[in-house]
């Protein structure tokens, strides 16, 4: 399985009055990561490029495991594998990491929908090729 790797710094407003991060973010880092993924494996794609084909994805299922709390100022490593593509979803694994140890673990699968109805619709099939080469 391919594995993708994203960098996110800890910022203030991550944070709470203790300099710990709000555990809400871990959903934002994830969401960043999957992102990034997308644009990598799909050289040029724009989100909204997506969109005017009439599909976007939402999250349809998530599970969290937190670990170990990240701090103001820590350079986190986001590592998304895709753990299975399917015709209509794509689970993915995502563990938040600071250095070696895995901070928070994450199970996410996400839906594709059309962007006028949200009805389930395939994943395009470049897409789908894209994920699972």
């Amino acid at each position: 399985m391919r594995e993708f790797f994203h960098r996110t710094r800890v910022y203030f407003s991550d944070t709470d009055a203790g300099g710990i991060v709000y555990h809400a973010r871990y959903l934002d880092f994830a969401e960043h990561a999957r992102t990034e993924m997308l644009r990598e494996i799909l050289p040029g794609l724009r989100q909204s490029d997506l969109k005017d084909d009439g599909v976007i994805f939402v999250v349809r299922n998530i599970s969290i495991d937190y670990r170990s709390p990240a701090h103001l100022d820590d350079l986190l490593t986001v590592r998304t594998v895709l753990e299975k593509a399917e015709r209509f979803s794509a689970v993915f694994r995502q563990d938040v990491m600071d250095k070696d140890e895995v901070l928070a673990s994450l199970l996410v699968r996400v839906a594709s929908v059309s962007a006028g109805e949200k009805r389930l619709v395939p994943i395009p099939q470049p897409v789908l090729d894209a994920l699972k080469s």
